[in-house]
């Protein structure tokens, strides 16, 4: 039996519920799926600023699951918010929701395109796509204008926003399949993977279904070179509780 920590980054509760009903939806049988969330930190993540607060956040998660034995990590945000620093703490894998979408877009279609919520996280979504080496796999990028925490609020005005979106891109892309930029979109996906007869992936099932695949295969995270746990030495203040035994 695999136990796999999935990370909202954010401190909402209601989001954290939204990906955990995503993350076990697709789930194996012998796989659990505990969500969790910060208790301190941004109550969504709209830019640079909150990434640094919330990858703290991700940090103390992922040592608490350590502690608990989990097999692996998912960090539920389009960021991947302090995805290499978890990794130094983890022993088994850990997957970022947007890296996750992009590595199984580019295995079912040439080219996709990425549908996120504020203008502004485009950007973000370019840096992740040239770090990852997917730039010229993305066709377009699109934002639905819209808050995270409007995809919570119950009026389904985010989630017809995402709908018109993704229509948008086929008609005007040429791509092959549709990526969602934000975990909270993550129940919406199979939905409009059935009307638009195309690939539109939720990082949040691919990153659960390739660590369950990591697991199987007696993979985890490196510890040789960077990856290695961090230095043990003693921190300070409020950071006092991350130091390395």
């Amino acid at each position: 039996m695999s136990l796999i920590q999935v990370i909202n980054p954010n401190t909402s509760t209601a989001m954290t519920e939204t990906i955990g009903a995503a993350a076990r939806a697709v789930a194996a049988r012998d796989t659990e799926i505990l969500a969790v969330c910060p208790q301190h930190g941004v109550p969504s993540i709209e830019g640079h600023f909150d990434e640094a607060v919330a990858a703290i956040g991700v940090l103390e998660q992922v040592q608490r699951g350590e502690k608990l034995g989990v097999s692996g990590h998912v960090i539920a945000c389009f960021g991947d918010p302090g995805l290499l620093a978890a990794r130094e703490l983890a022993s088994g894998p850990v997957i970022g929701i947007a890296e996750a979408a992009m590595h199984t877009a580019t295995l079912v279609a040439t080219r996709f395109s990425i549908i996120t919520t504020l203008p502004r996280t485009l950007v973000i979504a370019r840096h992740l796509l040239q770090q990852y080496g997917f730039t010229h796999h993305c066709a377009a990028l699109h934002a639905i204008d819209l808050p995270v925490l409007a995809l919570e609020d119950g009026s389904g005005v985010a989630q017809e926003r995402v709908r018109a979106r993704c229509i948008q891109a086929v008609r005007e892309d040429n791509s092959g399949a549709i990526v969602l930029g934000c975990g909270g979109m993550a129940s919406l996906a199979q939905a409009l993977t059935r009307e638009l007869g195309m690939p539109v992936i939720d990082g949040v099932s691919a990153a659960v279904k390739m660590v369950e695949a990591l697991v199987a295969l007696g993979l985890g995270t490196s510890k040789q070179g960077d990856l290695a746990y961090p230095l043990a030495k003693p921190l300070s203040g409020g950071f006092r509780h991350l130091s390395q035994d």
